[in-house]
């Protein structure tokens, strides 16, 4: 077994590529995304060293262009949910007890992998599962789950590096971080696959093993993850990868006294109802469980009378409709003063003119499609709701068209109520909604930002006025887990803006950070002592006398 105080390699941002016309990248992916859509694969679950197929399957297609198989995948059902804890249960010990330098490797190889062969594949596969364009899928299946890859192993030595600092004399103090009693639940959303990716991987690094349950709508792109755990070396049974309804899996793995904790992206509602049901189950486990989640969020941008109309209506269209506003951080309320607002509007009317909506395939557009059909249908209500109410008027976009895809034009929406529904709830799709204030009640509507919402995940401040950006950063210090200051709410790069929001918002155990890793540790402090006492009595015991 090797010995030694070994060093991973320094993390850094995996650089961005541009897949700007003529560049190499551009061709490979271009070239890539016809051969995916030129077949179908057959898609299993992935537990233990099986793959299992149920021949219960169910198609996958492009959200832009639904009536196009992707390929199948197999759906499992309650036995499956069972056989995957087994299956993470036996892997335990292996995994746990193998060095963390060997676990580093595997998950360092599979960044490296991700950066060079699978680089095409992954972003292919995220553009034609989840309908992200070429940049988008790019930042995200590419170059975050990289980044989470890489810098996580670095946090995780610096973990295992923090020990006691004092060690009294014949006495030697040292603290190991075990991995949680038990398996751990990933359960992940459609809207990117870095955090598909990281949930399970970042608990998989401390020595957990897995049980892994994506959204249906991310399979697509989550089979070729899969692929790149299996080729950088992940063993057997530590990932196990199912495809079963959320209630299903919920009823088993949340009655299970071996659940050791859940690392949840997703809404709101749904992670209420999990802590919900694990507090009704809490006496069937052996360990109190680690629950982790980052759910929804009612994202803000304010402008100060003194901010720039330019910038700010950059912010908001790429804040608010990059990824057709899907983004867990998407801007969706903006309160602009009344000095800013003709400014604003125009800036920002002219970009989305010029704005093209289609499939990711042609690179020259920037709008694509919603993820499926229950999500249009939702997002169209709310716009045909605004159409109707008084005081609400809709100044861009306003139109949808599911015929070939689930397409909704980028829609902005000024409203006269700042109470108003789209300004409260979350919609999570491409509509914004604005509020203009008078331009002397800047304190007023900041109350009103930090009282809004019952959630607190990401928020902007424009201004060029310092003391109007210590005051917002000040009052709204509780209003946004991830605070951004003359820049769109978006955008978090692991290693420089670590992710997450309290209220509503989640846990705030900040993906990208050390701090989302030691979650899913649980440490035992040890003291040896060198040489034993041979008599129990103290000094003080002794007479006066």
């Amino acid at each position: 077994m090797l010995k030694g105080f070994f060093n991973v390699p320094a993390p850094v941002n995996e650089p961005v590529k541009s897949y700007a016309p003529g560049s190499p990248e551009r061709k490979e992916l271009q070239a890539m995304l016809a051969e995916l859509r030129s077949k179908q694969i057959d898609v299993p679950m992935y537990i233990g060293s099986e793959e299992v197929r149920t021949g219960k399957t169910r198609p996958m297609s492009p959200p832009h262009d639904h009536q196009h198989i992707l390929g199948h995948f197999h759906e499992g059902d309650a036995s499956h949910v069972e056989q995957a804890i087994n299956a993470a249960l036996g892997a335990k010990e292996a995994w746990e007890n193998l060095e963390w330098e060997q676990r580093a490797a595997i998950f360092l190889k599979a960044a490296d992998l991700l950066a060079g062969p699978y680089r095409a594949k992954i972003n292919a596969a995220t553009m034609l599962g989840q309908s992200k364009n070429a940049f988008q899928a790019e930042i995200d299946s590419a170059c975050e789950f990289i980044d989470f890859l890489r810098f996580n192993v670095k946090y995780m030595t610096e973990i295992y590096a923090q020990q006691p600092p004092v060690s009294g004399n014949g006495v030697w103090n040292r603290v190991e971080q075990r991995p949680l009693e038990g398996f751990v639940f990933a359960l992940t959303p459609f809207n990117f696959t870095a955090i598909a990716g990281n949930l399970p991987t970042s608990a998989a690094m401390m020595g957990n093993t897995i049980v892994w349950k994506p959204a249906y709508t991310q399979i697509y792109s989550a089979q070729v993850l899969m692929e790149v755990f299996k080729e950088a070396g992940v063993p057997d049974g530590v990932i196990n990868l199912i495809y079963v309804d959320g209630p299903t899996a919920g009823d088993v793995i949340f009655k299970h006294p071996d659940f050791a904790g859940i690392h949840f992206t997703g809404s709101t509602g749904v992670f209420q109802h999990i802590w919900k049901t694990i507090g009704e189950n809490i006496n069937r486990y052996k360990s109190y469980p680690r629950i982790v989640g980052e759910t929804g969020g009612k994202d803000f941008v304010l402008a100060h009378k003194s901010a720039d109309a330019k910038a700010v209506a950059v912010g908001l269209v790429r804040g608010a409709f990059e990824y057709q506003g899907q983004k867990c951080s998407a801007a969706s309320r903006a309160y602009i003063p009344s000095n800013l607002w003709e400014d604003v509007k125009k800036y920002m009317l002219e970009d989305l003119a010029t704005i093209k909506m289609g499939g990711t395939e042609d690179f020259t557009n920037f709008v694509n499609a919603v993820i499926d059909e229950k999500s249009f249908d939702k997002i169209a209500k709310y716009i045909e709701n605004a159409k109707s109410t008084p005081g609400v008027e809709i100044i861009a976009g306003g139109n949808y068209d599911k015929s070939k895809g689930y397409f909704i034009e980028p829609t902005v929406i000024l409203t006269q109520d700042p109470m108003y529904t789209t300004m409260c709830e979350e919609i999570f799709g491409p509509v914004l909604t604005i509020y203009v204030y008078h331009e002397e009640h800047f304190e007023t509507v900041i109350e009103l930002v930090d009282q809004t919402s019952p959630y607190a995940l990401t928020g902007a401040v424009f201004s060029q006025d310092r003391y109007a950006i210590e005051l917002a950063t000040q009052k709204l210090r509780n209003a946004a887990g991830n605070f951004y200051i003359n820049d769109k709410p978006t955008g978090a790069v692991v290693g420089q803006q670590p992710f997450g929001g309290a209220r509503a918002s989640g846990t705030n155990d900040k993906a990208g950070s050390m701090i989302n890793l030691l979650r899913w540790v649980s440490p035992r402090t040890i003291k040896e002592t060198f040489v034993s006492p041979k008599d129990y009595r103290y000094p003080f015991l002794g007479s006066d006398l």
